[in-house]
């Protein structure tokens, strides 16, 4: 059963008792600042959903997606005429140019008269990077941006317009009460083998991601498990995954979680700082699933809530 002192604290901080388990006691953290003043720890967290806010929302933020087209071999025509086979949005030429794909090369011709940035030098046509080679080759005319993604087999254009509508009529996400109950030092179970871990996406594909190993926390007396997977050139781990609070009050395709790498065994996992996918807002996004390891069974009531019907 909860203890009375921890439903007293989850009840000051506007928090309903979660259905099938009870959050945990407040768990030693890396901050002993945070962990003796809840003010802080507010704050902290508040500070860090705005910059999350900030980023989300920024001229070329996940909210500016407008398209997302896949590209087949040979010529594809492009630009704001509705007769293209990818149409831009309308502040671009009605005949921008051609890509053209041949294997795993594309290329961009230009319209006469058309004139284009890539990363802010004037570009006359040639072939583009995509983001299978680090930072993509992005051509940019105006408020509208496009660059070359490749998933699998598949080389695909990435559409962002400034003034799209999903970024004009942003106004926020809700959240849960920033709580210290769900900020929980877990357990690091290190792989010895190297592992990879199957990760679905919405494409309907399966990749296989190294996983370092998993992390084991408790909530109300019981323990979890998930499995982190790693990013190239990233110095965290990064959790997919689902819980309870899908069904009816988070994103119903599961969060994300970033956390520091293990220290002394420990890993802190904020679970204040779940937050939603692209997914959550575009339907132009390509996003991870949880794994089937990675799906809690118990409501995560911390960080970030439903976004509008998704």
């Amino acid at each position: 059963m909860m203890r009375r002192d921890s439903l007293i604290a989850l009840l000051s901080l506007g928090l309903a008792a979660p259905a099938l388990a009870a959050p945990p006691a407040p768990a030693k953290t890396m901050s002993e600042k945070s962990s003796s003043a809840p003010s802080h720890f507010e704050a902290e967290t508040r500070a860090w959903h705005a910059g999350r806010i900030a980023r989300l929302s920024s001229e070329d933020g996940w909210l500016s997606l407008v398209g997302l087209h896949w590209l087949e071999e040979g010529e594809t025509r492009l630009g704001s005429a509705p007769d293209n086979a990818l149409v831009l949005p309308a502040s671009v030429p009605a005949r921008l140019g051609t890509l053209t794909r041949k294997a795993d090369t594309v290329s961009l011709a230009l319209q006469p008269g058309v004139s284009v940035t890539v990363d802010g030098k004037p570009f006359k046509g040639g072939a583009l990077r995509t983001d299978a080679e680090g930072s993509p080759d992005t051509v940019a005319l105006g408020t509208v941006r496009f660059f070359l993604i490749r998933r699998g087999d598949r080389l695909g254009v990435r559409v962002k317009d400034a003034e799209a509508p999903t970024r004009k009529g942003f106004h926020g996400i809700p959240t849960y009460a920033p709580s210290a109950a769900w900020r929980l030092e877990g357990r690091f179970e290190p792989s010895t083998t190297g592992k990879k871990i199957a990760v679905p996406n919405v494409l309907g594909e399966v990749e296989d991601m190294v996983s370092p190993g998993t992390v084991v926390f408790t909530v109300g007396g019981q323990e979890y498990r998930l499995s982190p997977v790693e990013e190239p050139g990233s110095n965290q781990f990064f959790f997919i995954f689902g819980d309870l609070t899908n069904r009816d009050a988070t994103y119903g395709a599961g969060r994300f979680l970033y956390t520091d790498l293990p220290k002394d065994g420990k890993v802190v996992m904020d679970f204040n700082r779940a937050y939603n996918p692209p997914c959550a807002f575009t339907p132009f996004a390509t996003c991870p699933l949880p794994p089937p390891q990675n799906k809690l069974k118990v409501r995560v009531e911390a960080g970030e809530k439903r976004y509008g019907d998704h």
